[in-house]
């Protein structure tokens, strides 16, 4: 007798799943993480999925804090980079490197991602460019549900004058689908999960009250069918589904308690539902939004601004009960900068959690994190100033093979952030001649 060797079912067959796969039911969709049953039998290795993203700190840096002694190409881990430290081996330092529209915060955050030398020059003039995150959502946005997220832990504000005169908008989103089309940002859980899983796709008013009527959760009303699909899965495939849906449950349940906690505690306050009161519940909320995203391919490019420029945002939490904004303003006195440099530690801190998210998720023959290019860093260094020479930035991740990390890579001619750009989009497969004011892509 011949005997056959135990093979999982989609070995036999020899059929995968779609990547794209979604579970739909009872008006609700529920996209999958990548599995092994997703891989034809016998087929190659596939290339690792690479993702970007950007993470915006706002307001400058503690500079003091932030810059090494030298110049590399040594990584060193300074104050603000200690939370980091366990990924010093995917990190690159990036020194040397100024902004396009140096403009206060309205060109800190105008030409981050745009790479402009001018925007708009009153209140009602909204001008920039298309922005690279929009560069890259055009390329990859094909292969996803979303072409890109773009995120932020403050209320959208498009209009009014907030720095210099200039429109509220260069403080408030990095996006531009066009020269005058910038992209605004989403701050409420809430609404981030229903454009994620709900069933309208919309984060209009309406569909998110037809979505708080329903009594069922968004799991419940697929579960049949979620059922039906594991048995046909092999063991690690199972164990994935299951982590994974339970993360969605999870994350459904704090935005219903966010919710009520709003509701109950604090009526006064004119917040959207879904906005958790407290900074810390609200930031680990939007990151495993954000996890989740990636970690379904729903789309490859984030943007996430920690907070919007000119935010004043205390932190009594951390010790630094002062408004962010005015605290930046600290005519280089020693005391001050190292209070700011407080409010610098703990974005790092909250951002380490999410590396730490990234890192535990598989993907391919590594982690998400493996897989990911982020961008960190912001428009200002010496806020006191508005200097936007000697930009803080850094480039995290496995940059899906390309990015090696743990080094310090220090630049003495100033080059922009436009130039860094250019490299940045030729590592995804974008190649183009000239973003705003750049000149030539870097050597990262």
């Amino acid at each position: 007798m011949k005997i056959k060797p135990i093979q999982s079912p989609n070995v036999i067959t020899g059929k995968s799943l779609s990547r794209r796969t979604l579970l739909k039911g009872a008006g609700a969709a529920l996209a999958l993480p990548m599995l092994d049953a997703m891989t034809p039998a016998l087929a190659q290795t596939a290339r690792p999925v690479h993702r970007f993203q950007t993470v915006y700190i706002p307001n400058g840096m503690a500079m003091e804090y932030w810059s090494p002694a030298s110049n590399g190409p040594q990584l060193e881990i300074t104050p603000v980079l200690e939370p980091l430290r366990n990924y010093a081996g995917k990190m690159v330092f990036l020194s040397g490197i100024k902004a396009n529209w140096n403009v206060a915060h309205a060109g800190a955050g105008g030409s981050f991602l745009t790479g402009v030398t001018r925007g708009g020059r009153n209140e009602t003039e909204i001008l920039a460019d298309v922005s690279m995150d929009q560069l890259l959502a055009n390329k990859l946005g094909s292969e996803t549900q979303l072409a890109s997220l773009e995120l932020s832990m403050d209320a959208p504000a498009l209009a009014g004058a907030c720095t210099v005169n200039l429109s509220c908008v260069y403080t408030h989103t990095l996006s531009w689908r066009g020269k005058t089309e910038p992209l605004p940002t989403e701050h409420n859980p809430r609404a981030v999960f229903e454009r994620l899983f709900g069933d309208s796709g919309s984060t209009a008013q309406e569909a998110r009250a037809t979505r708080l009527s329903q009594q069922s959760s968004i799991l419940d009303a697929v579960l049949e069918k979620l059922n039906k699909l594991e048995s046909s899965l092999g063991s690690s495939d199972k164990h994935l589904v299951n982590s994974y849906t339970e993360s969605v449950r999870d994350i459904e349940r704090r935005i219903e308690k966010a919710e009520e906690q709003i509701e109950m505690e604090l009526p006064a306050l004119e917040q959207p539902a879904g906005v958790p009161p407290v900074f810390e519940d609200h930031m680990t909320l939007m990151q495993d939004l954000q996890v989740l995203a990636l970690q379904t391919d729903l789309t490859r490019v984030i943007t996430f601004m920690m907070s919007k420029e000119q935010s004043a945002r205390p932190y009594p939490q951390i010790g630094v009960p002062d408004a962010h904004h005015p605290l930046s303003h600290h005519n280089n006195d020693p005391e001050l900068i190292e209070r700011m440099s407080r409010i610098n530690i703990h974005h790092t801190t909250l951002f380490a959690n999410y590396l730490d998210k990234l890192a535990a998720i598989p993907d391919g023959d590594g982690s998400l994190l493996d897989n990911m290019t982020i961008l960190y860093g912001g428009g200002i260094s010496n806020s006191t100033i508005h200097s936007g020479v000697n930009l803080p930035v850094l480039l995290l991740g496995g940059g899906a093979g390309w990015l090696q990390g743990g080094r310090h890579v220090h630049y003495d001619n100033e080059p922009t952030m436009a130039d860094l750009h250019l490299t940045l989009l030729e590592k995804f497969g974008v190649h183009i001649d000239k973003l705003g004011g750049s000149t030539a892509p870097l050597t990262v």
